[in-house]
């Protein structure tokens, strides 16, 4: 995992755009007999949070556009194959494809391209062409992401924070991506490049610890130590974490 911070948030905690497709809204006043709608928003889907192994996994992105641009690079760095399918691509996705990083087919989708992907991510312009990814994925069992529709979504690009091996996901099931960016901004301030390297020795420090003869106990009160905030600090003074 590459050791910079990157702030990518998409679907349904991409951007404080609407959670739905954009629509026409009517040029006319509406009538005063129409009263206007209390509905209450639906609650937040119950999600599962975990962190997949992507790599040498097929995963398919329909379209080419700037919105496929903004998704292609998170999958690439996770080591996904990426195959994407557009009649037309921007300058970025086909020279991804000239690069050999993806695999383009320029056309529109067919349903077929679903067969063998572990997730599809439905980046295109049109909702009708969006809403068919997504119903032949479900057919299939292929996980779908509908950029910012969140009802069209099995799951979302959560607000990230990434400090090498360590990283934070922030979600808030599409009911505020405002709210996800502000806690993604706070930890970045929070957790320094620093601690990049300081999970990294962690992990070594581990391995070692491991490979000595020690109570369960004592192993895991060495651990926590080793982690705490004063360990942190100690290192952050004697190493010159950068």
């Amino acid at each position: 995992m590459a050791n910079q911070t990157t702030g990518t948030a998409v679907a349904a905690e991409g951007s404080e755009k609407s959670d739905r497709p954009n629509r026409v809204q009517p040029n006319h006043v509406q009538p005063s007999s129409v009263q206007p709608s209390h509905a209450q928003p639906s609650p937040a889907p119950s999600l599962f949070a975990m962190f997949v192994k992507l790599d040498a996994r097929s995963c398919l992105v329909v379209g080419a556009g700037s919105l496929a641009e903004s998704k292609i690079p998170g999958l690439l760095e996770a080591g996904a194959r990426v195959g994407v399918v557009a009649p037309q691509a921007n300058a970025a996705v086909s020279g991804w494809a000239l690069a050999g990083k993806i695999t383009w087919q320029q056309r529109s989708f067919e349903p077929a391209d679903l067969d063998g992907r572990f997730l599809v991510i439905a980046a295109t312009s049109s909702s009708a062409v969006n809403e068919t990814v997504f119903r032949e994925a479900r057919r299939r069992g292929v996980l779908c992401n509908a950029v910012d529709d969140p009802e069209r979504c099995d799951f979302y690009y959560p607000a990230v924070v990434r400090r090498g091996a360590l990283q934070f996901a922030i979600s808030t099931g599409g009911l505020s991506p405002a709210l996800a960016q502000r806690l993604r901004r706070e930890l970045e301030e929070q957790f320094g490049p620093e601690y990049a390297e300081w999970v990294e020795q962690l992990g070594r420090s581990r391995q070692q610890i491991f490979s000595r003869d020690l109570k369960p106990e004592d192993r895991r009160k060495l651990l926590h130590e080793l982690a705490s905030r004063e360990a942190f600090a100690a290192a952050l003074g004697k190493e010159g974490l950068s």
